[in-house]
């Protein structure tokens, strides 16, 4: 894997890159809140050697700059993504893109945005959907809302060992610290400003208008985003295929890596079926 960083209008990107463009779609993998492009490692070592991955860390997190006048919703987040395709060049041959949690949001609303970049699509358990069940982080999440305090709310890490304390809650096997979780005071606003009112359904208002076959994959002990959105999403996208994975929490990264590899590479080299073809795995 090489790190690479990429400007646009004084605005830099950093991801990391390893293979180059072939006859196979190119892969943009998209990581979640919090987290940064580290997350894909122990998924993206079973890949191809051949196989061209772009792992980018997300506007605000990880390498890529944080500005705090930026807005940082959902669809922001989606055209700011669209730059740094256009600027490596990424959509010069339909891609597959890869997103879990906040990614997974940001890379269906990319998908039902921009259609002509994506050849195929990978969601893994995004928030962004209404009417899904009511679980204990989407209450935390109400409560937070009608709170003016941040400091005393967990979903908001402000330390390393607040940020730790919440990725040990997320995920059902946490294989070890997860040092990005806690972005100091950034993570408030990016968290404020993905569930504000404006962007926190925009997911479910795009998923209709998406176009390419999607595979949707979900944590069945998912405790943050409730897994009855997967089938939610297959309803709504005309090709798609669910996988719900056992022993398995919301960062699927952290819990099935091995799963997920093979998921993400079957669904990379096959064709998705149709919508009366959908199956569930």
């Amino acid at each position: 894997m090489k790190v690479k960083f990429v400007e646009h209008e004084g605005y830099r990107f950093c991801y990391f890159c390893r293979g180059k463009p072939g006859s196979q779609p190119s892969v943009l993998m998209l990581h979640g809140f919090s987290f940064n492009k580290d997350m894909w490692l122990d998924t993206i070592k079973l890949f191809p050697k051949d196989l061209h991955v772009v792992c980018l860390d997300m506007p605000g997190h990880g390498e890529t700059i944080r500005l705090l006048a930026e807005s940082y919703t959902a669809v922001n987040q989606a055209k700011m993504i669209h730059q740094f395709v256009e600027c490596i060049g990424l959509n010069q041959k339909p891609f597959h893109l890869v997103g879990m949690s906040m990614g997974g949001t940001i890379a269906g609303i990319y998908a039902a945005q921009y259609p002509s970049d994506v050849s195929r699509l990978s969601l893994l358990c995004p928030p962004g959907l209404r009417n899904a069940a009511d679980n204990e982080f989407i209450k935390r999440l109400k409560e937070l809302r009608k709170s003016t305090n941040s400091h005393s709310n967990p979903l908001v890490p402000l330390t390393v060992k607040q940020g730790e304390r919440q990725q040990a809650w997320k995920c059902s096997r946490v294989k070890r610290p997860q040092k990005q979780a806690s972005l100091c005071f950034f993570l408030g606003k990016g968290f404020l400003d993905m569930s504000s009112k404006e962007s926190r359904y925009h997911l479910h208002d795009s998923m209709s208008k998406i176009r390419a076959p999607a595979q949707i994959i979900w944590g069945r002990e998912d405790k943050v985003m409730d897994p009855s959105g997967a089938e939610m999403l297959a309803k709504a996208i005309p090709s798609s295929q669910v996988h719900m994975l056992e022993k398995c929490g919301h960062f699927i990264t952290l819990d099935r890596p091995r799963k997920l590899s093979k998921l993400l590479l079957e669904f990379h080299y096959s064709v998705c079926g149709t919508a009366e073809n959908k199956k569930m795995a």
